[in-house]
């Protein structure tokens, strides 16, 4: 084909995804659908217009295309979502993930595929039970599809795939500023209801070959990456195995999951919990009557935002088993920036990416029908070569130990 004189370049481009929430990861996850996942149209959907409009006009100068439009859409409204999500290949959420288990629900009913970013184990096993419901509609519905739980999973899948037995995964993830600043020497890179969620509660791992409970902001260590990042600490917080302790209980000895800082601030925020900081239980406050976990929200989410400074995302995985009769340690790491071509942040590209893959592999039909685990959903081999294209890559290496 040619125009003015000139060949010009034909796209097949055949689905269409919704995107609901148009902050900071959804808006990444549009991008990404809009560059890499053959697509015939995009919903960006927010409950502020304004908001969603902002992201498409973004996505447009980044990419000079005017594939993504625009909606209004209220999480909190299922009847209207499942109007929304009608004619979709695959819907992503990209809000709190208190809202998923509806989105599930409406997705399901319009027949579309379905993903989002979790974080909530509860929430996910309440998803998990519409398997027959996802199944009868023809569709897959997989939560936990970010970061962490998301994508760190799916590496430790891959490790466990090259072993020919497994031990242990241990996963440590963090999301840090490139220049740490005080109080907390943290930046907030993605929902302050998402961080308190992992900070407070209860984690699910494998010990011994046995799902255990075990309480967040425990078995403190320190760790180290590569320069610039050096040394940190990390620390067990909730949500980031998602359903694996239960995939693989009986036959992983060890699997679990911590969150990275660097040093100090686990000491602050453990003060804030054990002062009741981020409780739920209203507490009386002269006349009126407030959650002090509310009240820390908009403290944290006023003082620790710093928009204009730039981050990073540290992310391990350490699997050790087997390979050719062996005793082996298989290490991944990935160490990636805050992009200064397109803006997007270092959480944003880890976090909203990986979704996007997942929701492109639903849309072709590579995953079972039914409400999934990510771990039983996607095949990781094809997932990585997926996700190198978009210009984050980990180095692995393969190291014998003495059993």
């Amino acid at each position: 084909m040619t125009l003015n004189g000139h060949f010009a370049e034909v796209f097949y481009m055949s689905y269409k995804y919704v995107v609901l929430g148009a902050g900071r990861q959804g808006v990444a996850i549009a991008y990404d659908l809009a560059k890499f996942c053959e697509a015939n149209s995009i919903v960006l959907a927010d409950k502020d217009l304004k908001i969603a409009q902002r992201g498409t006009e973004r996505i447009g100068s980044l990419l000079q295309t005017s594939i993504a439009t625009a909606k209004t859409a209220d999480a909190a409204d299922p009847r209207e979502l499942t109007k929304l999500f009608l004619g979709a290949n695959s819907v992503i959420s990209a809000v709190p993930y208190y809202f998923n288990l509806e989105l599930a629900k409406s997705a399901i009913e319009a027949k579309a595929n379905f993903c989002d970013l979790g974080g909530n184990t509860g929430i996910v096993l309440r998803e998990l039970k519409l398997d027959k419901e996802a199944k009868k509609a023809g569709v897959t519905v997989v939560p936990d599809t970010g970061l962490m739980p998301g994508l760190g999973n799916t590496l430790a899948v891959y490790a466990i795939n090259k072993l020919e037995t497994t031990d242990e995964i241990h996963i440590y993830c963090g999301g840090l500023p490139q220049n740490p600043r005080p109080p907390l020497n943290y930046k907030l890179v993605f929902s302050i209801e998402g961080l308190l969620n992992e900070y407070f509660g209860t984690a699910y791992v494998l010990r011994y070959g046995k799902v255990k409970e075990i309480p967040t902001f425990s078995e403190l260590e320190e760790i180290e990456f590569d320069p610039p990042v050096g040394k940190c600490e990390a620390f067990v917080t909730s949500g980031g195995t998602s359903t694996c302790p239960w995939t693989f209980e009986g036959k992983i000895k060890e699997y679990d999951y911590k969150t990275v800082r660097y040093p100090g601030h686990y000491d602050k925020i453990k003060a804030l919990l054990d002062l009741g900081f981020l409780d739920s239980k209203p507490l009386k406050v002269k006349d009126a009557e407030i959650k002090p976990r509310d009240f820390t929200c908009i403290l944290l989410s006023q003082n620790i935002n710093f928009p204009e400074d730039h981050d990073l995302v540290v992310l391990r995985i350490v699997a050790r088993g087997m390979f050719k009769s062996r005793a082996v340690e298989i290490k991944m790491n990935i160490i990636d920036y805050h992009d200064e071509n397109t803006g997007f942040s270092a959480m944003e590209r880890t976090t909203g990416f990986p979704a996007a893959i997942v929701a492109y592999h639903l849309a072709q039909g590579l995953a079972p029908k039914g409400a999934v685990p990510l771990e039983k959903a996607i095949e990781p081999m094809r997932f990585l070569e997926d996700f190198k294209k978009r210009g984050i890559f980990f180095k692995e290496e393969m190291n014998q130990v003495l059993i």
